[in-house]
């Protein structure tokens, strides 16, 4: 037996012609062809003496594809710097820090309007978001634990942490963060205007073609294609649901528990042929669960008006999460939602907003559990940098991946993507990077870079 985890080598100096990071430099590479760094430079005024040594949009690009690599601070840009062959002038930690602290929240609003303009044209490329069906918007908050209390609006949670609580909105059929709203660590589940924000934030990045009918006070008429949002029960207001009909927004929330939903469920227990099997994802029944539609049963003038009740309920199992009902054969949940159809296909639609958890993740593992500033300015310019380059690196997959690498996880595509080694070598006066031979996914950046090459 040999318990070595390694195989002897002999290590000297005088390596030459080796790079890192190859797949990042693709990353870069797609963000140059795209225009982003240009895009984020016109937003972002200069009030120094002469001209910036480093463009502030190609700050924050370098800063995105460092977020995208694995950094968490503004340190982690050095492992661009030592790479000058493949990312040029790459600005040290020190002017990176000063970039976040000279955005205000006017230069935000514009580099918000760039990032809608790349999305439009991301968008009008991806199958995943052309045709005519109804964009899905996933609404939720996450907490983030800060381990200090000299950090500007940070506050205890209602779990008894200590840190922010922003709120979010993502786009289902994409991944992508459209709106995202840092927030004191005690702010409120349920806050009416802060979820009434992420939503127009949110409509503001989707395309002109489908954001049209959709914005506060736009005729119904406006409307080319439906956007429905979804949330958990903190969206589970009067106000807000008003809001979402204002803007001709179609919505699914959790149902919070009352004396009027428990009564619905009591009155239908028992009387099976309200029950319906349910579906899972793949339209296959799900064993053991039903769903009911028990509109009938409850009084919703408090809501806007075709707004149903549905209520999924299954066997009870170790662990379960809190029911709307106490029951000890089933656990309850239910929805309200405004849309038409079979209650098992909406039940289906509701249950996948469990994808925020993803969404959200993909986030705290790029950038977000990080908010490296004293003031709270600087970190609401943290969070929209963590957002775009988790944006960057969706349109990248998007566009530049199949199979299961358009839905890889961060850590997946660092290991395999984003870190791949190459040699340099000069030739005809360019530089030429030969992606290393037998590295697992050699063919994969390959075809990335010549997708690259044929976006004009």
């Amino acid at each position: 037996m040999n318990g070595n985890s390694t195989r002897r080598v002999v290590v000297e100096p005088g390596g030459t012609g080796v790079v890192a990071h190859v797949g990042l430099h693709a990353l870069g590479s797609f963000a140059d062809r795209l225009g982003l760094g240009d895009a984020l430079s016109a937003r972002i005024p200069w009030s120094g003496n002469g001209v910036p040594i480093h463009d502030r949009g190609k700050v924050l690009v370098q800063m995105a594809l460092t977020l995208a690599g694995g950094g968490e601070s503004c340190l982690d840009i050095e492992h661009l710097r030592i790479g000058a062959d493949l990312f040029g002038s790459v600005p040290s930690d020190t002017t990176v820090a000063r970039t976040f602290h000279e955005i205000d929240a006017s230069t935000r609003s514009g580099i918000t309007e760039a990032m809608a303009e790349m999305r439009a044209e991301v968008w009008s490329r991806s199958s995943a978001t052309t045709g005519t069906v109804a964009v899905l918007l996933d609404i939720d908050a996450s907490l983030v634990d800060i381990h200090s209390e000299n950090k500007e609006q940070t506050a205890p949670t209602f779990k008894g942490g200590f840190g922010f609580h922003p709120l979010f909105c993502f786009a289902d059929q994409t991944g992508e963060t459209l709106a995202a709203l840092l927030r004191p660590g005690n702010a409120g589940s349920n806050t009416v205007a802060d979820h009434i924000t992420v939503l127009d934030a949110a409509a503001a990045q989707l395309p002109s073609d489908i954001a049209s009918g959709h914005h506060h006070g736009d005729a119904s008429d406006l409307v080319q294609r439906d956007v429905i949002m979804r949330a958990d029960s903190a969206g589970c207001t009067e106000d807000f649901l008003a809001a979402c009909r204002a803007r001709n927004v179609g919505f699914y929330v959790s149902a919070r528990s009352n004396a009027q939903v428990t009564a619905a469920i009591m009155d239908a227990i028992g009387i099976e042929e309200v029950w319906l099997p349910a579906l899972a994802q793949d339209g296959e029944a799900k064993a053991g669960a039903a769903v009911a539609e028990l509109t009938s049963l409850i009084d919703g003038k408090k809501f806007p008006s075709g707004t149903r009740l549905i209520i999924r309920r299954e066997p009870l199992h170790p662990g379960a999460q809190r029911s709307l009902f106490p029951s000890l054969d089933y656990g309850y949940w239910g929805f309200y939602a405004d849309q038409d159809g079979d209650p098992r296909d909406l039940d289906v639609t509701m249950r996948a907003h469990a994808h925020v958890e993803s969404h959200i993740q993909r986030l705290k593992d790029s950038g977000l559990c990080r908010f490296p500033f004293a003031s709270f300015e600087a970190n609401s310019n943290w969070l929209m940098t963590v957002t775009l380059a988790a944006d960057l690196v969706r349109w990248f997959q998007l566009l530049c991946f199949d199979g299961s690498w358009r839905e890889a996880r961060p850590k997946a595509l660092r290991w395999g993507i984003f870190h791949a080694p190459g040699r340099l070598v000069h030739r005809a006066r360019q530089h030429v990077v030969h992606i290393i031979d037998g590295w697992p996914t050699t063919p994969v950046l390959l075809d990335a870079y010549r997708r690259i090459a044929l976006i004009t």
